[in-house]
């Protein structure tokens, strides 16, 4: 794509930007990128201090997570391995132009985060349906995260107690409902409520070495599998033609690196969309292996008997899969706070451009209010997750809602952008990269609706 010659859409009053909020609102930076301020930088000077191969690790990071866990189940409703992976492969092509057109249009823009992106390139009304998408996005994140703990706790506490998976009577001690509340009142509140989160960094270590290790242990007890665990029936083609969307929400929460995509593309040393288009290719292939492996090998284990959440298929006494547990349950534990921070900055943004008010005037306040933020984002997420069976049902509507940030917001931004050139006439490449906006708009639109629809269609006839 050609690089434009100036800021779109630079004028912040045209909208009633406030730049105080801006710098309020700066979030979502990817765990390990460390970026420079806006008003000391020099645009194209390369400032940053990351390396495309560190930046490669860092979008591998990002996309891996524990969305990993129900790739098996997302397999078996798509109907196998031949509908899965095709699926995959697919809109792969189109997550990796988006994260192109990110870094084309934040060079374009001269912004640093996703949502600044937005609103510089599209205006006002995308700008605030896209931090509001980040604050619901990431809210049933944090639900997803706790059905997760729930899920792992079950079967760890079950070989402790050596109980019965299937007993009817149950201590108090051991309810899921109970292991959940203390294990994210005890853990998870107290790393929340802080206005700053730096363990993030180790944070995603951590969360690189537990996804590995998921998947290594999924592909090795398929390979070499115990005895008990005989799979089902494994289904080789879609029961319909609509059935092999069902797999869309889970790809998308998955591949979702978008949101953290623009803070790396600006840590990078040089960054330039050539290169970066290079460095997500790499990424995205990378992650590709690792979602493919841990959805193959774990749906052709168990088939379609797989479990939503795939841990919860495989016996409470095996000692290496009851590793993996601990390491999810660590890495959920860390992640909850990254993800609450970033849906409360977007909150807080939202409240200062709307009051007109400034960081330095609202200080006594912003403790107050950040304070029952975090309480009512806590208490409502935990109560959720109390009362929603398994990560399916969340993840089949953020997923809609990933797809808005994967196609609908980077093809908006795309059009937006082709627009605002100021050409005597259109070449054929303009009108092609039109329409391929318009295409990942409409792409993304139908995902993100069918869905939804599909959802609660779903949870009103269970």
């Amino acid at each position: 794509m050609a690089q434009g010659t100036g800021s779109i859409n630079s004028d912040y009053k045209d909208w009633e930007w406030s730049d105080d909020a801006g710098e309020r609102a700066r979030l979502l930076q990817s765990p390990s990128v460390e970026t420079v301020p806006k008003s000391a930088e020099s645009q194209g000077n390369g400032l940053g201090a990351t390396s495309a191969l560190g930046a490669v690790f860092i979008v591998v990071n990002a996309a891996l997570g524990a969305g990993l866990l129900n790739f098996p189940a997302a397999f078996s409703m798509a109907g196998g391995v031949a509908a899965g992976v095709t699926l995959q492969m697919c809109m792969l092509i189109f997550i990796i132009g988006g994260l192109v057109i990110l870094a084309y249009c934040s060079q374009a823009s001269n912004e640093r985060t996703y949502q600044e992106v937005v609103w510089a390139v599209c205006g006002k009304v995308p700008g605030v349906l896209c931090e509001v998408a980040i604050a619901v996005y990431t809210f049933g994140t944090c639900i997803a995260f706790l059905i997760i703990i729930g899920d792992q706790e079950d079967k760890i506490i079950a070989a402790l107690v050596k109980e019965p998976e299937e007993a009817g009577n149950s201590h108090w001690y051991t309810d899921r409902k109970f292991t959940i509340s203390i294990t994210a009142f005890l853990l998870i509140l107290p790393l929340s409520i802080p206005k700053e989160i730096g363990f993030q960094k180790y944070a995603s270590s951590l969360s690189v070495i537990g996804t590995w290790y998921v998947t290594a242990v999924i592909i090795i007890k398929y390979i070499w599998p115990d005895k008990e665990l005989v799979p089902v029936e494994i289904p080789t083609s879609p029961s319909t033609w609509t059935a092999v969307f069902n797999a869309m929400p889970t790809i998308c929460f998955g591949f979702q690196c978008h949101m953290s995509s623009v803070p790396v593309f600006n840590s990078m040393k040089q960054p330039e969309v050539k290169t970066w288009g290079a460095v997500v290719t790499v990424a995205m292939v990378i992650a590709l292996f690792v979602y493919t492996g841990t959805g193959v090998c774990g749906f052709l284990t168990f088939g379609a008997g797989v479990d939503q959440d795939v841990l919860m298929s495989y016996p409470s006494n095996d000692i290496p899969v009851a590793l993996a547990r601990a390491f999810i349950i660590l890495c959920v534990l860390t992640s909850y706070p990254i993800l609450h921070f970033c849906g409360r900055a977007v909150l807080e943004g939202l409240w200062l451009r709307y009051t007109g008010v400034t960081v330095e005037e609202d200080v006594v306040r912003e403790r107050r209010r950040r304070v029952l933020q975090t309480i009512s984002w806590f208490l409502l997420t935990l109560l959720l997750a109390l009362f929603i069976p398994d990560i399916g049902k969340v993840i089949s509507v953020i997923g809609g809602l990933a797809a808005c940030f994967i196609f609908v917001f980077p093809g908006l931004c795309l059009i937006q952008a082709k627009l605002s050139e100021i050409q005597e006439t259109r070449a054929i490449s303009w009108w092609a990269q039109v329409s391929y906006g318009v295409f990942m708009v409409v792409l993304g639109a139908f995902i993100f609706g069918q869905t939804t629809a599909n959802a609660i269609f779903l949870d009103l006839t269970a």
